[in-house]
């Protein structure tokens, strides 16, 4: 079994064996090179020149054009968009005390930029061919080519051919570097030695290039040595006169360097032959020599610095003095985690086969549970425990133990263990939250409102405070501090909510693992959440020399803090290690800088030269569109760079653009406004002054004074006709007020004829069956018989008196109040006939108003149907229904009775005469027809109005 299982990874590891050599001499290397081509906006690979301004660009000649950089973008200036560049060669490149940029071509001579203006001298300068060096000297500038030099003095430029001069020529063959310290540099004899005056200051022995051409030297900010070559790539100096070679075994786009420089943040540029741009910077991380970049979950180390790490499906390696020694742990080798405990015992947990522990050379099984055991933690007290699939295990040197959901345990899958100031142990499950163990109970922590953020706990760390840190699998970080938790997610600045381990450096910051990459928060931003400040999260990846961003999750313990104070950090792709303490932070806020203003797509900065080109823009009658683009000079990280921008006078709060470099506002109203951005760097240092533009948006005609003035005088011919508008409106109404109190002397009518003939003709019958009563007492079911229909009438009489007040009620002149009442009489009629009634009603109906006139008539023609069904369908069920339309409803009466006749259209019964001509009275509409399963349907279309 285990042969099968090691020969194809065996083979695996022969396979890509020269991938696997590559990749370690990339990660032994302590630089990281970044390269830019034509692929990237370079106009061409060969980057002759290249040097840092004063303003902060990075400035590159090439074969076609000059190349400004800000770090994220190339700005191209050739001589068809560059008036003044007489050629797109540009070999070389030197700016003077005054920040005036002078521009080396191979044919054209030299020129100049000044406040953002190019000068040609041309004319005095072709002859010289290329420019390959110069020098300043009390306001003159010296040009050396091989064919003579040029002299620059107040404003004129004169040149002298054949005439040579000894210091430039040793300058421009590297033979001689000016130093920072005041001394130069000599590079001859094939010995690198710096002088200052006639005293050697230090001697840093043979050339290691030997004989191959020197194309470029300067010096980095700590005034060490850097050599270029043409063909064995870069020597980096350090103070002891030992040197890094870079070249292209160790990431160099190219051997054949052309030019060097240094900028502001100590990264090196370097311009190749025909590989584009490089630039060289320290990793902020190194890895362990002679350890494979296999994914690593854990990792130990012992007493003699020695360190062990377990590989997912590996086994364990201990790397000690530079020697690395492999072992195997169990069957399939598949070590999830390993401890050194107090005793300098080893010990080995695995994903399936339970714990091991290293005895004479190799690993031997001491857990007989056979279970994934992915944390292992030693007490203060000495106790081992290890968390497992099954239940929380304990070693307390002599017995196991193991507690599990019948002990209190909230789960049996733990996945962390941490102890605190006082002793007690906390417990972090897979899916069933936190426990608290005090040694005799545990105590369960679920997740909460007010809580932890999940229950899926991944990782636990105790810091120098006692704060407890709470790891969980997707739900982001915890912190529990003086009984409070304080949960932090990605939009509290994290770069994942998958956390994989925690660990604090000899500083108090946190170092964060996850999927996203290793997170840094320092002391300082923990500290502000006690003020609710936002925080700042630093997120290393391959920028900074990590051999993959994704961190290993899901063992314990992970990271580590060695003895010396350096921080190991388990990836994906191996192991990392950081010195805290040595950590260079940029300091520096980033520059900020309004490159560029575009109104409705048209260019407003006609000199792209200056990258101080205006403090404000103007906006034009009628301009619909603003684009303000802006950029921050950062060269160690600049995707790194975040910006917050805002329109003041248009808007309050802050635009948090993230790492977007343009603003855009559509259809500012006229005004002045002030544009503001603000950016920060990598590790958080903020540039709160920022840039700022002032804005000013130009009126349309008609929002200027005069045309204001032309309306008002408009305006006050318009009130003149209004008032007499208004006049006549006024007799309308005295006309409209006659018609509704005509109206009104219908309606009174009509309600003195419904009192006549429905109240009176029953207050009448029930005179006369008095009277009938009367006559017949002595005949009691005569009597009874009367009784009877007194009460009925009277019944009747009670329905007719309701029906005239709800007419009368103006409260009742909406649609709600039509259909609450339609609904009441249906249900009560149709419940004395002994007759089932389905009510199908909208359960919110709009606030839609009724006229009295339209209810009334509505209402007489429902309850024509509803009698008629009562009285003539011969139904046992029937139904009512409301639907609602935009500008309509629909009441609908059915039955499932015996239908229409056929000769009905011939009868052509009153009844059904009187509900059209209701409906058609109010503008409505009405049909009556077979319903879909017998019976009839009766509908009544009424318009909303």
């Amino acid at each position: 079994m285990l042969i099968r299982r090691g020969l194809p990874f065996a083979w695996l590891l022969l396979c890509f064996f020269p991938l696997f050599t590559m990749a370690a001499a990339l990660s032994d290397s302590p630089f990281l090179v970044d390269s830019w081509t034509v692929e990237d906006g370079l106009p061409d690979s060969e980057a002759v020149s290249v040097l840092q301004a004063r303003d902060g660009y990075l400035w590159i000649g090439t074969l076609h054009g000059l190349v400004r950089f800000d770090g994220n973008q190339f700005k191209v200036f050739d001589e068809m968009d560059t008036p003044g560049l007489k050629s797109d060669r540009i070999v070389f490149l030197y700016e003077d005390s005054h920040t005036n940029l002078w521009i080396g071509t191979q044919s054209a001579g030299l020129a100049v930029i000044h406040d953002g203006q190019i000068k040609s001298f041309q004319a005095e300068t072709s002859a010289a061919g290329a420019i390959t060096c110069a020098s300043e000297n009390s306001g003159d500038i010296l040009f050396y080519s091989d064919n003579g030099f040029a002299n620059y003095h107040q404003g004129h430029m004169t040149y002298y051919p054949g005439v040579r001069s000894l210091e430039l020529y040793l300058k421009a063959m590297h033979l001689i570097v000016p130093a920072k310290d005041g001394g130069v540099w000599r590079l001859w004899n094939g010995a690198i030695q710096e002088w200052n005056g006639d005293h050697c200051e230090k001697n840093l022995g043979a050339c290691p290039w030997g004989n191959t051409f020197v194309k470029a030297v300067c010096e980095d900010e700590k005034g060490n040595l850097i050599v270029g070559t043409l063909g064995k790539g870069i020597f980096w100096f350090d103070a002891d006169g030992n040197y890094r070679h870079i070249s292209k075994t160790n990431g160099l786009s190219s051997d054949f360097v052309l030019s060097l420089c240094v900028d502001d943040d100590g990264n090196l540029w370097a311009g190749t032959d025909g590989a584009g741009l490089d630039r060289v910077k320290r990793k902020a991380f190194s890895t362990l020599p002679g350890l494979r970049p296999w994914p690593v979950t854990s990792i130990a180390q012992d007493a003699s610095g020695g360190v062990w790490a377990a590989f997912t499906a590996a086994g364990l390696s201990y790397w000690n003095s530079n020697a690395v020694r492999d072992f195997g742990v169990g069957q399939v080798s598949d070590a999830s985690a390993v401890l050194v405990d107090q005793k300098q015992n080893v010990w080995a947990g695995t994903s399936s086969e339970g714990l091991f522990r290293f005895q004479t050379n190799r690993f031997v099984p001491v857990f007989a549970a056979r279970t994934d055991i992915p944390a292992l933690f030693e007490s203060r007290d000495g106790r081992l425990w290890a968390g497992t699939q099954n239940g929380l295990g304990c070693w307390d040197g002599r017995s196991w133990r193991l507690y599990t959901t019948r002990d209190g345990l909230s789960g049996n899958a733990v996945s962390a263990i941490a102890e605190d100031s006082r002793g007690n142990l906390w417990v972090g499950t897979e899916d069933s939250g936190l426990d608290y163990f005090d040694g005799q109970k545990f105590i369960s922590c679920r997740a909460s409102a007010n809580g932890l953020p999940g229950n899926d706990i991944s990782c636990l760390y105790v810091d120098h405070d006692g704060v407890l840190w709470v790891g969980t699998s997707a739900h982001g970080l915890a912190r529990f501090k003086n009984g409070q938790w304080t949960p932090l997610s990605e939009r509290d600045g994290l770069a994942s909510n998958s956390i994989g381990y925690i660990i604090g450096d000899d500083e108090g910051d946190l170092w964060i693992g996850c999927n996203a990459g290793l997170m840094r928060i320092s002391k300082e931003s923990l500290a502000g959440l006690v003020e609710e400040t936002n925080l700042f999260c630093r997120v290393y990846g391959k920028a900074d020399g990590m051999p993959t961003r994704e961190c290993s999750s899901g063992s314990q313990p992970a990271a580590i803090r060695a003895h010396d104070g350096r921080l190991w950090f388990p990836t994906s792709e191996g192991l990392v290690i950081i010195d805290p303490s040595k950590l260079a932070l940029n300091r520096p806020p980033p520059k900020i800088l309004i490159e560029s203003v575009l109104v409705d797509g048209q260019e407003q900065n006609t000199n792209p030269l200056n990258s101080a080109w205006s403090a404000s823009v103007t906006v034009p009658p009628g301009g619909e569109q603003l684009e303000i683009h802006y950029t921050a000079l950062n060269f160690s990280a600049p995707q790194a760079v975040h910006f917050k921008y805002r329109l003041e006078g248009h808007e309050n709060a802050w635009t948090d653009a993230g790492d977007g470099r343009v603003a855009r506002y559509p259809a500012l109203p006229p005004g002045h406004y002030q544009f503001h951005v603000i950016a920060c760097n990598e590790d958080g240092i903020w540039n709160n002054e920022g840039a700022v533009l002032a804005v000013v948006v130009q009126p349309q005609f008609w929002q200027t004074a005069t045309f204001q003035i032309v309306v008002i005088l408009v305006l006050l011919g318009l009130i003149v006709g209004i008032v007499r508008y208004v006049s006549t409106q006024k007799l309308h109404r005295q006309v409209q007020r006659l018609k509704q109190q005509e109206a009104l002397e219908r309606e009174r009518a009509r309600i003195a004829r419904d009192l006549h003939d429905q109240l009176g003709a029953n207050l009448t019958q029930v005179a006369l069956l008095g009277e009938m009563a009367e006559a017949d007492k002595n005949l009691p079911d005569e009597v009874e018989a009367h009784t009877r229909q007194i009460s009925q009438t009277a019944r009747e009489t009670t329905r007719s008196l309701d029906e005239i007040v709800w007419a009368i009620n103006p409260s009742n002149d909406t649609l709600e109040g039509l259909a609450n009442y339609v609904c009441k009489y249906a249900q009560e009629y149709f419940a004395l006939a002994n007759l089932p009634c389905r009510v199908d009603f909208p359960a919110q109906l709009p606030a839609a108003p009724i006229p009295p006139e339209v209810r009334h008539n509505v209402f007489l023609a429902f309850k024509e149907a509803v009698n008629n069904v009562v009285k003539h369908a011969q139904a046992s069920q029937a139904g009512v229904r409301l639907q609602l339309q935009p500008d309509h409803f629909i009441l609908q009466i059915e039955d499932n009775g015996r239908g229409l006749d056929k000769d009905f259209e011939a009868k052509n019964r009153n009844g059904v005469r009187n509900m059209k001509k209701r409906m058609e009275d109010i503008g409505g509409d009405f049909s009556i027809s077979p319903g879909a399963n017998g019976g009839t349907v009766i509908q009544l279309t009424v318009p909303l109005k």
